[in-house]
């Protein structure tokens, strides 16, 4: 089992910054991928970033390529600091981990899940 908690989510206008964290724990949870799903209201989920387990290989959607970055910090948790945020950005964002690599967890269902941080950009 591994347990996630997002932490981070907020509101900004519109070019602000925000810095979403997520902290993993449970039974090898430092060998997963951790990746960053969004879900706006009315919409389905959308893949936005993910990390692998030795921070050593990264993928993006093309929307936030740019402006978003995930990385892992000293504590291990894996960040995303979001740039430039658009309104267009605002949503659910969701923490998630499995083992597979940052260019197939946006096409599966990751095994495990936070239970997700509002971001709201203002225009």
């Amino acid at each position: 089992q591994v347990q996630l908690v997002e932490s981070g989510g907020g509101l900004v206008q519109a070019g602000g910054s925000l810095r979403l964290s997520c902290a993993a724990s449970g039974r090898a949870s430092s060998l997963y991928t951790i990746a960053w799903f969004r879900q706006a209201p009315g919409k389905g989920r959308e893949f936005v970033a993910a990390l692998n387990w030795n921070g050593r290989d990264r993928n993006y959607t093309d929307s936030v390529k740019g402006r978003f970055t995930i990385s892992r910090d000293n504590s291990g948790n894996t960040d995303l600091q979001m740039n430039t945020l658009k309104p267009e950005d605002t949503a659910v964002y969701f923490c998630a981990a499995d083992r597979t690599t940052v260019h197939a967890i946006g096409f599966t269902e990751p095994e495990y899940w936070g239970q997700g941080t509002q971001v709201t950009v203002s225009s």
